[in-house]
Order: structure tokens, then sequence, then C-alpha cells
């Protein structure tokens, strides 16, 4: 039988459409891989949607029109404020729309509670779901060992663990393929050499940015290497746990940017993060916190926004540039005083 589309704004708990017989299609994904992102946001815009608003949800609802993606489930809580009113347009336009909200916080009961009401929604059960969450394990597992051949091995490079990564929102919409070609770009992997270890090594926090290909790749040519995508690893689910209830509620994207905070700061001393990179989406809420990453964070941070730009700016770029520069010579300080400090103490 085959299986009827389903839109999604974001991430959501995948496994109870799937068990639902639908085929889920992230938006975004759809939006920025189209020939043309930029006439999806055109329709968008002559549909009445002003252009100080985020590009990403013009072009989700530019997708939506032109693909004819419908139903949509639209996530009005924990991810961005303006899908609650993108919701109501697609259904002046006819769309069907299913709303799931996270929880403020991250509860495993009120999860158990917004999962069963998607389910009933959706006409299946957790239950059911729970049955696909065993389906997906094996490509989770894929993805986290696609993130160590990134930060241990350096033989996946950072656009290479952006694009899987992110693709885990609805695994390209169909999730053995997914897995299919995961194990051969892993099998290529055995023959490939490592990155320079003189890279720096960067992370990458906040949403995916529409220039997000030429952002990897300029990075690299500066001589810098992403080893952590912050939200991108958080789509691969790196903490599964033994239910569906327990996965999403792990699931840090959602809720604070404490808990956020949790899951990056350990990160970034495991990997050996040397710089980090903020992207903020102009217009959304989100860039508020900005404040909080840096006063939190220990290390050299580049804030960078961004909203309908396909390619990186020569601005952006010399921002980076300046950046990794600083970032670089604040390395080297520090590894000839550590030369020192060992002299000192075999002298």
């Amino acid at each position: 039988m085959t299986k009827k589309n389903i839109g999604i704004t974001t991430t959501v708990p995948i496994e109870i459409p799937l068990a639902a017989g639908y085929s889920p299609i992230d938006l975004n994904n759809l939006f920025i891989g189209d020939p043309s992102p930029e006439r999806l946001v055109r329709i968008a815009e002559q549909d009445g949607f002003p252009q100080n608003c985020c590009t990403w949800i013009k072009g989700i609802y530019g997708a939506c029109r032109s693909y004819n993606i419908n139903p949509v489930i639209c996530v009005t809580n924990g991810d961005c404020s303006n899908t609650i009113m993108l919701m109501e347009v697609l259904q002046l336009k006819g769309f069907e729309t299913i709303a799931f909200a996270y929880p403020d916080t991250p509860n495993y009961f009120r999860m158990r509670y917004c999962l069963e009401s998607l389910a009933e929604s959706l006409g299946t059960t957790v239950e059911e779901a729970e049955s696909v969450k065993e389906g997906l394990a094996t490509c989770r597992e894929l993805t986290s060992h696609l993130d160590e051949l990134t930060w241990k091995k350096g033989v996946i490079s950072g656009w290479e663990n952006h694009r899987w990564l992110v693709s885990c929102s609805d695994f390209n919409s169909d999730y053995a393929t997914y897995e299919k070609n995961l194990r051969h770009l892993l099998q290529e992997c055995q023959d490939r050499q490592s990155y320079s270890e003189d890279m720096l090594r960067l992370a990458f926090i906040g949403v995916p940015p529409l220039f997000a290909q030429d952002l990897y790749h300029s990075i690299e040519r500066y001589g810098a290497l992403v080893v952590f995508n912050e939200v991108q690893r958080q789509f691969a689910m790196p903490q599964p746990g033994d239910s569906l209830s327990q996965q999403y509620t792990n699931y840090t994207y959602p809720y604070s940017i404490s808990d956020r905070l949790n899951d990056i700061l350990p990160e970034l001393d495991r990997r050996q993060v040397t710089g980090v990179i903020h992207y903020i989406q102009a217009f959304c809420h989100r860039g508020i916190a900005d404040i909080v990453f840096r006063n939190s964070i220990r290390l050299p941070v580049l804030t960078l926004e961004g909203n309908n730009d396909y390619i990186l700016s020569q601005q952006l770029q010399t921002k980076i540039e300046a950046f990794l520069d600083m970032v670089r010579r604040r390395q080297d300080v520090s590894n000839r005083g550590e030369k020192e400090m060992e002299g000192n103490l075999h002298g």
C-alpha cells in the first residue's frame, strides 16, 4: 500500500506518523532542496507574508503550496512561534493541519500525554509507534557512528555530518534507503585520510542556515573543521532511551537554553572544541538566546545572523576568517604556555 505524504514543520516524533501509514516530509528540507527556493518564498509573499518574516517560515509555506503537501503536522510549542500563524494561513488555504506541542519542560509523563494525543489525531497508538522506534534503531546507531567518525577520526566533513544528521528529521522520507546509503558512506570512509590535526575544531550551535553548504565549505577552506553540530545531532536522537517518551524527553532542542547547554557544554569539552559559531535567524525569538550562550560558553563565540541569504556574503566570509584567525592565535598562545609549563616541570 502506498503511503500518503504528511508534512512536518520541524522534527516531530516521526515514529507516530510512520505507524499511522504516512510518509513524513520535512518541509524545511523540501524548501532548501528545491532547485529554486526563492520561488517558494515568492509564493508566500504573493499570498501576503511580510518581507520581515523568517524565510524558513515562508519557504515552508511555499513548499506546501507548490508540492501540495497535505496534511501538515505543525509544531506549535518547542520550535518557532510563527508556526501558529502559519498553521492558520494553511487552514485558510484548505490544508488539513495537526498541531503538536512539546511540553514546556522535559518531563516523561507530559511527553507521554503529548505522544498519545498525536497518535490519536493520526489514528494510531503509541504502542504501534514503539515498534517503529525499534525499526529505526539501526539508522540512529549508524548516525551516532557517523558523528564519531567526524570528531574522533576526522574522516567525515562538517558538511557531511550536517547533511546526514539534519536529514534524520524525516530520513529523506525513506528510512530503508537512508540506512542503505549511510552504510555505503561509512564503508567508503574506511579508505579516507583524516583531516589535518592542525585544523581548528569548531562547534556549530543554533538552527541551520540557508547557506549551510557554503558555510561549511568556507570554514574548511580557512583551515577549520566543524566537529559538533548541536541541533542536527539532536535531530538524530543521540539518547534514544528505552521508550518514545524517554527519547523525546532527552531531545533537547524544544526545551530551555539551560537544557540545551546541559548537552552542549560537555560535548565542547569531549570534542576538544576551540571555537563556537552560533547562527541566529533574523526575526526569530531564538536570537535572544545568544545572550545566554555567550555568558555560559567559555570559548570564543562568533554570532552569525542571516535570513534570505542562500550563499555566504562577502561580509560574513570576512567575519568568519577574522574569527578563525583570532581562535588560531589564541590556541597558539595556549600551546606555547603549555610547553613552557612542561619545560619548567622537567627543568
